[in-house]
């Protein structure tokens, strides 16, 4: 199984998706796939954006700009999750007396 997919590969894989519409959407920067000699280089995660993309466009008919607009929100919440995430973890490895001042004061706020 692998990690790295070409342009044939990924039209092939996501078959709601064309050359086309590829472009477009690499273009409008909403997946951003690395570069080699042979041309793009795309990811798993390029993969799951891109039947996102093609969901939210074809079934919803969202233009680029409500693309944009619906892209941005789900990547500032993905941003959100893991910040609260890494807090999550930074409390819990303070020292007990700390780590017991910190939640008593997130629980009055």
């Amino acid at each position: 199984m692998t990690d790295r997919f070409s342009e044939d590969e990924v039209v092939a894989t996501v078959t709601r998706l064309t050359r086309s519409q590829l472009v477009r959407f690499v273009e409008g920067e909403f997946v951003r796939p690395q570069r080699d000699v042979n041309g793009y280089v795309f990811r798993r995660v390029d993969i799951a954006r891109l039947e996102l993309l093609c969901d939210l466009s074809q079934d919803l008919d969202l233009d680029e700009t409500g693309l944009d607009i619906v892209i941005s929100l789900i990547d500032q919440l993905h941003a959100a999750r893991q910040d609260l995430a890494t807090m999550g973890h930074a409390i819990n490895d303070l020292p007990a007396d700390l780590k017991a001042q910190v939640m008593a004061e997130m629980k009055r706020v």
